[in-house]
C-alpha cells in the first residue's frame, strides 16, 4: 500500500469514527516524532508495547477497496495477564468494513471475541466450525452467541448484523465479513489481543500490509513500530 493511501484513509476513518459519535483517544493523534520521543523517554512505553493505535492492511495482497480492513486498538493487556489470570486480560477495537470489502476467513488460537455492529450499514459474518486438528471444516458449523442467545450455524451461513446487534466467537470459530449496502463501523471487545502470532488464516496470506514510503506519515500503524522505536 502507498503511504499517501494511508494516510487518506486514516482521514477517512476518523470522520467516520465522529460522524457515528465516537471519539478516538489522544495518542491517536500524535505526530510520528512525537510518539517517538514519548516512547524514548517512557511515557508511551506501555502504548507500543501492547501495540495500541491504527491498524490499516490489505492482507499483503495489494487490493485494500476488496481485500481489506481499517482498525484502531484502543486498550490491550499482554499474553502474561492472560497466563496469570489476572490484571489487563481485554482488548477492546474499533474496525471499519467498506462495503463488500472482504476481512478473510481466519481464526484465532487464544482469543475470543464479540463483534459489535456499531453503527452504518449490515455486517455479514461467514462462519464455519473447526476439524478434529483446528483447520477450517468445509462441512462443519457450530455454535455462536449472539447478544446473549444461542444461535447455531450451518457450514458457510452467513448471518447478519444490524446496528447494535453483536456476535460471541470463541477459537475455533472461523470467520470472515464484509459490509452489506455501506461501510459498517465495527467494535470488538475481546482477550488480549495478539495480531503477530494469533491470527490464523484459511489461505496463505499476510496479516500487515507492504508499504511504498511515497509521504511523510500522518500517524503510525502499529507496524512501524519496530522500525520506528528501540526496544
Amino acid at each position: 500500500m502507498k503511504r499517501s493511501d494511508i494516510n487518506d484513509i486514516m482521514a477517512a476513518a476518523d470522520d467516520m469514527i465522529r460522524a457515528h459519535g465516537f471519539a478516538l483517544p489522544p495518542f491517536a493523534y500524535w505526530t510520528p516524532q512525537d510518539f517517538k520521543a514519548r516512547v524514548n523517554n517512557g511515557s508511551a512505553r506501555r502504548i507500543a508495547d501492547a501495540r495500541m493505535g491504527w491498524d490499516i492492511t490489505d492482507y499483503g495482497q495489494g487490493d485494500f477497496d476488496n481485500l481489506g480492513l481499517f482498525l484502531f486498538t484502543l486498550r490491550n493487556g499482554f499474553l502474561s495477564d492472560l497466563q496469570q489470570g489476572r490484571g489487563m486480560v481485554y482488548a477492546e477495537k474499533l474496525l471499519i468494513s467498506r462495503q463488500d470489502q472482504l476481512s478473510p476467513m481466519h481464526t484465532h488460537v487464544i482469543k475470543s471475541e464479540d463483534i459489535i455492529n456499531r453503527g452504518g450499514a449490515t455486517l455479514v459474518i461467514e462462519l464455519f466450525g473447526s476439524d478434529d486438528d483446528g483447520n477450517c471444516a468445509p462441512d462443519k458449523g457450530g455454535m455462536v452467541l449472539c447478544d446473549g442467545l444461542e444461535r447455531p450455524f450451518g457450514p458457510g451461513e452467513k448471518l447478519k448484523f444490524a446496528p447494535g446487534e453483536s456476535v460471541t466467537l470463541m477459537p475455533g470459530d472461523w470467520h470472515a465479513f464484509w459490509g452489506e449496502g455501506g461501510d459498517v463501523l465495527i467494535g470488538e471487545v475481546s482477550t488480549v489481543n495478539d495480531d503477530l502470532t494469533d491470527n490464523i488464516f484459511r489461505e496463505e496470506i499476510g496479516r500487515f500490509s507492504e508499504i511504498e514510503e511515497d509521504a511523510d506519515p500522518t500517524h503510525l500503524l502499529i507496524s512501524d513500530y519496530d522500525r520506528w522505536f528501540t526496544p
